[in-house]
């Protein structure tokens, strides 16, 4: 890939700024050769933390970014499997798969703050000028937002334990063809049980019924149980992003 090939997109991030205390832009799809306006715009606009993403298959990029001061903070890996194939039931006597019901927000959001709490994958946990507690707060207030924007498109997809949450699944469908799995968790007392691989195969199947070809799901590199129940369901790897953190204060 050459770096002309892709056009970066920046933009203030208001949600990093306020969790954080530092003023905050989000790049994707840097270049080397865009490399020079996303600078431009974090002079212009006093960015104090730019948060950049490149393909890790663009060398060049990264490598620029690093002569620059940007400092390697995660891997970022996409499963996808095309098409979704129909699963076979999955039956667990305790757990009931079912859409969020309005109410349930603070649930989910319990459940994020139980799984993601201390979570080391994760490039704001990984950045050790930010603070730890602010860091634990991206994931709950992520899962919050997934559940009280929900629409024809977004959807939430919890794992019910006798009338308890235990789990959730945030689900998009980001055009009539492509689904993607946002945000999930799982209550830390029931991982091992299976149920993330129900919330996993509930989402798929939401995908595919409405009439989704191709389903997508992200994590980090060194995240590898959620990798090995993907690829149990049949996802593939298919894509890898480096996330770079630079600091200008």
């Amino acid at each position: 890939m050459t770096s002309k090939s892709v056009v970066p997109t920046i933009d203030l991030s208001d949600v990093d700024e306020d969790r954080f205390g530092y003023r905050t832009a989000k790049a994707a799809r840097v270049t080397r050769d865009g490399l020079p306006d996303v600078l431009a715009y974090c002079r212009e606009h006093h960015i104090q933390l730019l948060i950049a993403r490149c393909l890790a298959d663009d060398m060049p990029a990264a490598q620029a970014m690093e002569q620059a001061g940007f400092q390697l903070m995660d891997t970022l890996v996409y499963y996808a499997c095309t098409p979704i194939e129909p699963l076979q039931p999955m039956q667990n006597g305790r757990i009931s798969i079912r859409a969020v019901m309005e109410g349930e927000e603070d649930a989910v959001t319990e459940v994020a703050k139980d799984a993601f709490h201390g979570y080391r994958f994760g490039h704001y946990h990984a950045d050790p000028r930010l603070d730890r507690s602010a860091c634990d707060a991206v994931y709950p207030s992520w899962a919050r937002a997934l559940c009280t924007t929900r629409d024809a498109a977004r959807e939430v997809l919890v794992a019910d334990n006798n009338c308890a949450i235990v789990g959730f699944i945030g689900l998009r469908l980001n055009d009539p063809s492509e689904g993607e799995g946002i945000l999930n968790g799982v209550l830390r007392a029931e991982q091992g049980q299976g149920v993330y691989t129900f919330l996993l195969a509930a989402g798929l199947e939401w995908c595919r019924q409405r009439g989704a070809h191709r389903f997508l799901i992200s994590t980090q590199l060194a995240n590898w149980r959620v990798q090995q129940v993907w690829a149990r369901l049949g996802l593939a790897l298919a894509d890898a992003q480096y996330t770079f953190h630079k600091w200008f204060t």
